[in-house]
């Protein structure tokens, strides 16, 4: 192993406190990979969870492994070092299990290029009985597996916490017992939340239109996702601290999932049932983490949401710790939440109608009216806070010229209401192009024209860039339109990222599906039929897909959905 990058590594593990460390060989050996920096990984709520119930398991040692920075990633090329893991700077192959977290479809190339740097064969077909078993999890594998199917050998679909521990229990009984590569396999599949995408075959007709996905005599029919009922069983927060990471601050969770029904919503429909934990867990969480000198960041769906967040507040204020959050809406935002933000040192409130005009927000059923922002922004000045911005998608199923242009006016009567009120600070807008994902309703629906979208933004960017103290961040065209193709992608898919991945990344991928025979247009501009076979429609999220149909009749004729509550037995999953 070259000497440096292990020197390195121990030197970014020496500003750590809190990670696990066993001798190598003690126990089971799991490689626990975010395919993207260190920076942004270990601020991933979801990686910490995964990392600590996977050490605290009697026969278990999981280490972390991220993509690292451009110039080591030429130094391991050059000096034919595979990559390596943190806590014992331990080779990725020599790892028996790799277990990938999915976040954004983007980090796919990623996960192609961590596995040749690891020395990993590429494909699950190729892995032989000593070759590591490669399994993922998280948001993107959970919605759809199948652009990963040809590398991944073992899916995790939904909430590890409840999905772990038997994959765990599994695969040691199948070792134990000499059980070959394939028989660790069907064992992973009889595993409730274990998808295998091995042991199902996708048909397809001369046009390249999935026609049938064919489980083998082995495989369930259908593979359902697993959800923590009680999360106060789980308590969740940073395990491992360090100051090099995107958000610096001790993460703790106070609720999952979500149940406002805004239509465009991966979260909102494949997390459900919503679900709190209670004020005295999460309030031990903040005791616990007086002597860290840290700033809490309360993670959810919508802070703003949680029952006891008034409580909250006063009790990590009154502990003399600042806070900051991941999310509140707009409509259930209080005073008490941000007196509480700005106490904290809080600089800009952040607001997400995702659209300008009251019919777009009807359509996507995101029940926040324009009274609400400018009720929020009241509370944000009344409290000292002087900036805020604004979420706003464009290319929305159903949007017009008009909704375009209700978002610039948008943008005008508040900037007009902050000068008002005396603030000279800023407002920026944060626009993202509309991605259609699975499970949702709109999942069926055209991605807008490229040229609509680029066209929109730069009208957009035009109109409020010449206002002062106006800014507009716009995410690249380019790349949302390739996590389109990602997003509903199917093995087809697959094969043209894995010859992207090997060939130029992400700047490749175009070409790569071209010399597949596919073209981007008909992943991205086709609308799906309500009998169509999907590519993912082996997991099961709890609903029919005729209630997400129903949900997009309602969206063409403007009809709002109200947010789950409590004896709700609408969509199933209850």
């Amino acid at each position: 192993m070259d000497w440096e990058l292990r020197k390195e590594l121990k030197a970014q593990l020496d500003q750590e406190t809190g990670y696990y460390r066993y001798p190598t060989g003690s126990r089971t050996a799991v490689a626990l990979v975010y395919p993207n920096s260190y920076f942004v990984g270990m601020s991933n709520l979801g990686l910490h969870i995964i990392y600590e119930l996977l050490n605290k398991r009697e026969h278990t040692a999981c280490e972390r492994v991220f993509l690292p920075e451009r110039k080591e990633i030429q130094h391991y090329m050059n000096t034919r070092t595979p990559l390596m893991s943190l806590e014992n700077q331990r080779a990725l192959y020599e790892f028996p299990i790799i277990a990938f977290v999915l976040s954004f479809e983007m980090d796919y190339f990623n996960v192609i290029q961590m596995l040749q740097l690891g020395k990993v064969k590429l494909r699950s077909a190729e892995r032989e009985e000593r070759d590591p078993l490669v399994i993922a999890g998280g948001p993107c594998a959970t919605f759809n597996p199948e652009p990963l199917a040809a590398v991944v050998d073992a899916f995790v679909i939904g909430e590890g916490e409840v999905i772990m521990p038997a994959l765990m229990e599994s695969y040691e009984q199948a070792v134990k017992a000499g059980a070959s590569r394939e028989e660790l396999l069907q064992a992973l599949a009889s595993v409730p939340g274990v998808y295998v995408p091995s042991l199902y075959t996708h048909c397809y007709d001369a046009q390249g239109q999935l026609q049938e996905i064919v489980p083998a005599a082995a495989a369930p029919a259908k593979v359902s996702r697993q959800w923590v009922a009680d999360l106060d069983q789980y308590p969740a927060h940073t395990v491992v601290l360090t100051e090099n990471t995107e958000f610096n601050f001790y993460l703790i969770e106070t609720a999952r999932g979500c149940g406002r029904h805004c239509r465009f919503c991966m979260a909102g429909y494949c997390f459900r049932r919503p679900r709190n934990r209670s004020l005295g867990v999460v309030t031990r969480e903040v005791k616990d983490a007086l002597s860290l000198g840290k700033r809490i960041g309360l993670m959810g769906a919508a802070i703003s949401d949680y029952p006891e967040i008034n409580a909250l507040c006063k009790e990590i204020l009154g502990e003399g710790l600042s806070m900051s959050v991941a999310s509140f809406r707009a409509d259930s935002v209080t005073k008490e939440l941000v007196d509480s933000l700005a106490e904290s040192g809080l600089k800009t409130l952040t607001m997400a109608p995702e659209a300008g005009s009251s019919r777009m927000r009807a359509v996507i059923n995101k029940g926040i009216e324009e009274e609400h922002l400018f009720t929020s922004m009241d509370l944000g000045l009344a409290a000292g806070i002087r900036n805020f911005r604004l979420y706003i998608m464009v290319g929305l199923p159903f949007e017009q010229e008009e909704d375009v242009e209700a978002i610039i006016d948008l943008a005008n009567r508040l900037k007009d209401y902050m000068e008002e009120r005396g603030s000279k600070g800023t407002l920026t807008l944060s626009v993202n192009p509309f991605i259609p994902k699975p499970f949702t309703p709109f999942s069926g629906k055209p991605m807008a024209d490229k040229k609509y979208v680029e066209k929109a933004l730069k009208h957009l960017a035009q109109s409020l860039r010449k206002r002062k103290h106006i800014v507009v961040n716009i995410e690249s065209p380019k790349e949302a339109y390739i996590q389109g193709v990602l997003a509903r992608g199917d093995r087809q898919v697959g094969e043209a990222l894995l010859q992207a991945a090997q060939s130029g990344g992400s700047k490749a991928f175009k070409r790569a599906l071209r010399d597949c025979g596919l073209r981007a247009e008909d992943y991205l501009y086709r609308e799906r039929t309500e009998d169509e076979v999907f590519p993912w429609d082996v997991l099961d999220m709890g609903f029919a897909r005729s209630y997400i149909y129903d949900e997009l009749k309602k969206a063409a004729e403007l009809k709002p959905t109200v947010q789950c509550f409590k004896g709700c037995h609408r969509c199933g999953v209850c």
